[in-house]
């Protein structure tokens, strides 16, 4: 499958305002381009207050970036139990937590040396 290249910072945009429209919490843009075998250009990690409000989030997320961009994600994990759903927009990786699952996993802490944007919306 062939993925036509979207720009990132629309694709980032688009995300950010989602999280922002079901008040996704402590948005963090985690900027991967400068690590060495890094997988993907940038993680966009926030948090939601239950395991309703990360499956809105993550929702949203994927309706909004759909209606705007014409992207679907590559591959969505979580959505069963809706503590942390990770998708995957191929050179960007969402991050949906609810808090707990957050601070246990510290994706921030393993990807020290990437750069980190705090977002606010």
């Amino acid at each position: 499958m062939i993925k036509k290249n979207i720009d990132s910072k629309l694709l980032i945009d688009t995300i950010i305002d989602a999280i922002g429209d079901v008040k996704g919490e402590d948005i963090t843009l985690l900027d991967l381009r400068e690590i060495e075998n890094a997988f993907c250009e940038y993680f966009i990690i926030c948090t939601g207050n239950s395991n309703t409000q990360v499956s809105a989030i993550a929702g949203t997320v994927e309706r909004k970036v759909r209606n705007e961009t014409k992207e679907r994600p590559w591959h969505v994990e979580g959505n069963e139990n809706a503590q942390w759903i990770l998708m995957d927009y191929t050179n960007i990786i969402v991050h949906v937590f609810q808090r707990e699952f957050r601070e246990y996993y510290d994706i921030e802490g393993l990807w020290g040396d990437a750069k980190e944007i705090k977002v606010t919306v």
